[in-house]
């Protein structure tokens, strides 16, 4: 803490840890009352109520909370009495000047924070954006249809900042999205046609330090009302009971960064609204709107934003695990051409090139290489062949994770700097643990491809804060990228390692086959098996096993050493005439079959696993062995029973178990929006639970589990809170 600025006091060289949660102060438009629950005093205000609430500041500070007037205390006892509030709850109540709104959280055991806003008429000369009840559901309904027609992240965007716009009026709605690194890019925008575009402009990470990421994702829908706001500091400055300053994180009316303030002022932007986006548990993006006059919106237009966001952020979730399923079914194919070409022509690694756009496309690569068998096959833009052996001697003796990923190599080797213009970032898949095999992708210098916000030959800023701008933001972003790719997404690495596993699993049943039939080369082909991932079993003829690999008797336990033949093998299983029935049928049918049975550990303990059993023909019909692959389905299993209980879930929300507000005479046109937003995380679920690869499936479920119900509750808010007119 000693190292970080306090809020207001930050500079362009520590902004990254300024304390923007230990504000002290609120934006005027609303007013902040922290409770003690103890005996319901005031103990901290801001320094605005009297000019909102009409009572002088000595009236109110350590006074009881109903001085107030109204049912405001009747309201806040009653949610600190039922509600937890580890997330602020909405308050719709009246005071003695009239009706007020906001949100109620506890900031730590014994104190409450309530923040309000009036709402009575002429409470306010800044314009509020307040939308009617069956407008609200309209608006919605169509968004929320809109949302779901979109197959790409692209579409997803587009709809989304239109949809933004016509739900708040702001003249810029922007979707930003970040990159692993914590970048940013501009990939969606609706403005009024007299504003300059800004789409495609990148910003720097630091535009956006790590402590406002973190209460973005905490704190998921920010406004600003004015940017020219004096602010009303907390009164007193410090908590009596501790001495320290407010913990101001869950507070909307948190005033914000003079540094945040200056760059909006140097645009010319006067109010703004911020929307998290959130995608397995990160920040994945923001959608950001800006107007050029104060603007203000009603607490059930923040809860619509909210809720649209909820939307887009499950269809993210759709999208990104719905390309992997399409992109487990590419590598299915090309593992069956791979295969064919081996029989056809004895060798894979040529199919695997014949078309490059199968294997550089999925992963926007501008190039790859295979380094096999001390040969190296290349498509697309690629080093030379002696920088190609620098790389992979640098990759191969590196400690890393598989598969290895870096987007400047040049930082991280200077001694490959030549490589930036073709091969900046790598993506490397090793295909052998004993071998230096290797297929490696490469993506080219990104700054050749970029947009720049303004002519790049005329001077730059300094560092005055007077001087920020997008602009400035954007030469910053791209002196800290240069040299480097687009960085490689944990979508790209999972596809990759789905690629390369593909790979691997090919060359085992290769090397199975000649492992059978060519004895003389039992050695270097055993070396090979006993370095694979798969769990694999070969028998000769008679079902005599032959070999099992490391990976096998890790997955079935140490009685597995002892099989001698496959009879014994079906023992590891809980049902062994099941096991030798699918032997006896492959044999007979001559055809690979598939099937799942449950490995008994011992100790009570089972194991799910996919038994794929080949059979390898000889001449004359005759059978030279047979291959046995498994696969470990735990995590399938799993994935299937968060999928149920999902299913369950969102049958409980239907008929109303889950909190949904169901009020005497609820419109069809707010059953038809439930029944619009449960769709969309039907449809979700379906497309997530249909890939095989990318992230694991069972959290991604258990998080559509959550969505449903926070977008159930905020439905709720919005019912209660909108306006009736």
């Amino acid at each position: 803490m000693s190292n970080s600025p306090a809020f207001g006091q930050a500079d362009l060289s520590n902004c990254e840890r300024e304390l923007i949660h230990l504000a002290g102060s609120v934006q005027p438009h609303g007013v902040l009352l922290v409770v003690n629950e103890a005996d319901w005093t005031l103990v901290q205000l801001s320094s605005n109520a009297p000019d909102l609430l009409g009572m002088p500041l000595a009236a109110l500070l350590n006074k009881p909370l109903g001085v107030l007037g109204g049912d405001l205390e009747e309201c806040i006892r009653g949610l600190a009495n039922g509600c937890s509030m580890e997330d602020p709850e909405p308050i719709q109540a009246t005071v003695a000047h009239g009706e007020v709104e906001g949100s109620l959280h506890r900031l730590s055991p014994g104190l409450l924070v309530a923040e309000l806003e009036p709402v009575w008429s002429g409470s306010s000369d800044v314009f509020t954006v307040a939308t009617g009840a069956k407008e609200l559901r309209d608006h919605l309904a169509s968004s929320v249809e809109r949302f779901g027609k979109a197959s790409t992240v692209s579409q997803l965007a587009d709809a989304a900042v239109r949809a933004y716009r016509e739900l708040t009026g702001h003249d810029r709605v922007m979707v930003y999205r970040f990159d692993p690194d914590g970048h940013g890019k501009i990939i969606a925008e609706a403005r009024d046609p007299r504003l300059d575009s800004l789409l495609g402009h990148h910003y720097p990470a630091s535009d956006i330090p790590q402590r406002a990421r973190q209460l973005y994702i905490r704190n998921r829908v920010r406004v600003l009302v004015d940017v020219h706001y004096e602010p009303a500091p907390l009164v007193p400055r410090l908590l009596p009971a501790t001495g320290q300053d407010t913990d101001m994180s869950m507070c909307y009316l948190r005033s914000m960064s003079p540094l945040h303030l200056q760059y909006l002022k140097n645009m010319g932007v006067t109010a703004t609204l911020v929307v998290s986006l959130i995608h397995d548990g990160q920040l994945w993006g923001l959608v950001a709107a800006h107007h050029y006059a104060p603007r203000n919106m009603r607490f059930a237009v923040r809860a619509a934003a909210d809720l649209m966001a909820e939307v887009i952020s499950t269809r993210i979730a759709a999208i990104e695990n719905y390309a992997h399923a399409q992109v487990a079914i590419q590598v299915r194919r090309l593992e069956q051409r791979l295969v064919e070409a081996t029989s056809t022509e004895g060798d894979w690694r040529y199919a695997l090139f014949r078309n490059p756009r199968t294997l550089l496309q999925p992963l926007e690569a501008t190039g790859a290489a295979l380094f096999y068998d001390d040969e190296i096959l290349t498509t697309g833009e690629v080093p030379s062949t002696p920088e190609l052996r620098a790389l992979l001697h640098w990759i191969k003796d590196s400690p890393h994770d598989v598969p290895f990923s870096c987007s400047s190599v040049s930082k991280a080797n200077a001694e490959l700097a030549s490589l930036t213009p073709t091969a900046s970032g790598v993506l490397a898949m090793r295909l052998s643990r004993v071998r230096p095999d290797f297929l490696i992708w490469f993506r080219k210098e990104q700054l050749s491809s970029v947009i720049w916000a303004g002519d790049p030959s005329k001077p730059q800023v300094g560092d005055d804060p007077l001087e920020l701008s997008p602009r400035r933001s954007f030469a910053a972003w791209s002196e800290i990228v240069r040299g480097t790719a687009l960085p490689w997404t944990a979508s790209d690495i999972a596809l990759a390692k789905a690629l390369g596993l593909s790979l691997a699993d090919i060359i085992v049943q290769i090397h199975a086959v000649r492992l059978l039939i060519a004895e003389h080369q039992l050695g270097r082909i055993r070396s090979t098996m006993e370095s694979s991932h798969e769990p694999v079993v070969i028998a000769g003829p008679d079902g005599r096993v032959l070999f099992t690999n490391q990976a096998f008797l890790q997955l079935a336990g140490p009685a597995s050493a002892e099989c001698a033949s496959l009879q014994e093998v079906a023992t590891l299983f809980s049902d062994p005439q099941a096991v030798n029935e699918v032997l006896a049928s492959a044999r007979s049918a001559h055809q690979p079959l598939r099937k799942e049975f449950s490995l008994t550990r011992g100790l009570g303990q089972a194991l799910p696993v996919s038994l794929r059993a080949e059979v390898v023909p000889g001449t004359a019909g005759a059978v030279i062995g047979f291959i046995l692959i498994f696969a470990d389905l735990s995590d399938n299993k799993r994935a299937e029973a968060a999928r149920r209980h999902l299913e369950a879930s969102l049958t409980e929300a239907a008929r109303g178990s889950l909190g949904w507000p169901r009020q005497a005479g609820a419109s069809t046109e707010a059953d038809e929006l439930v029944t619009a937003i449960f769709t969309n995380v039907s449809l979700a679920a379906m497309d997530i639970a249909d890939s095989t690869i990318g992230p694991s499936v069972a959290p991604l479920l258990e998080q559509l589990e959550h969505s449903a119900r926070r977008a159930a509750t905020l439905y709720g808010h919005i019912q209660s809170h909108a306006d009736k007119t």
